[in-house]
Parts: structure tokens; sequence; C-alpha cells
């Protein structure tokens, strides 16, 4: 697995929010996994833009 990989760090970040949101909402089921695909989405976008920067 490559050291600079963006996805694991979107995922992570994903997570911390939706777990703050949810905690804030008291609905911290639906907020984990909403953080989850967010952080993938925002992940495998980074990067696809450093592959174009490449």
């Amino acid at each position: 697995m490559k050291k600079d990989s963006r996805l694991p760090l979107g995922i992570a970040v994903g997570v911390a929010v939706g777990t703050a949101v949810g905690v804030s909402t008291d609905n911290i089921g639906l907020w984990i996994p909403v953080g989850i695909a967010l952080g993938a989405g925002i992940g495998g976008a980074l990067k696809m833009s450093k592959k174009k920067q490449s």
C-alpha cells in the first residue's frame, strides 16, 4: 500500500465529523455511515486530483 494514499485520511475525517454531528443531534447511528460515505468520496476525489497532477 502506498504511503501517500488519501482514501484512509478522508475516511478518518469523515468518521470524526460524522461522530461529532451524530452526538450533537443524538442520532449517531445515521451520521457515522454518512460521514464514512462523505469521507470516502472526498478521499477518492483527492486521490484522483493527485493522480492528474502527476
